[in-house]
């Protein structure tokens, strides 16, 4: 039997990171359950310092997930994790993210909001365009 899993991102700004990539990827950011985190407060589970408010919700510090909430089932979801450290080198594993739209017209829109063009690529027929997200993690834009 296989296995799930989701792809953990490590950021210094987890919630805005995660409304990036949710807008990128047409996803949505995971509900917050604003009552069970009060409740971890109280019993003495978590403390207020584990907690922040984003967008007007009580959310966990430590990250935010993002899911295709009408995707396949077992569609892997994305957690984008709190670390002190920005991003200091290359990555070893990245999303190839594939649009319905030209290729030129996504870069030119993923630009505006924050992304940075890295290179241009081609293997063959298949060509694609490299990039940052906004903390520099780098992903792939292909038709």
């Amino acid at each position: 039997m296989g296995h799930t899993f989701q792809v953990t991102v490590d950021s210094t700004s987890p919630h805005t990171l995660a409304d990036w990539w949710a807008e990128t990827l047409g996803w949505q950011v995971e509900e917050s359950d604003e009552d069970f985190i009060r409740s971890m407060v109280a019993q003495g589970h978590a403390r207020a310092e584990d907690t922040t408010t984003h967008r007007g919700r009580l959310v966990w510090v430590e990250g935010a997930a993002i899911v295709d909430a009408d995707g396949p089932a077992g569609t892997p979801r994305v957690l984008f994790q709190l670390v002190p450290e920005a991003k200091t080198s290359k990555n070893r594993v990245h999303l190839d993210v594939r649009v319905d739209d030209d290729v030129e017209a996504v870069r030119a829109r993923l630009e505006e909001r924050g992304a940075t063009w890295l290179h241009d690529g081609a293997q063959g027929p298949h060509t694609w365009v490299t990039m940052a997200d906004p903390e520099g993690n780098e992903f792939c834009v292909t038709a």
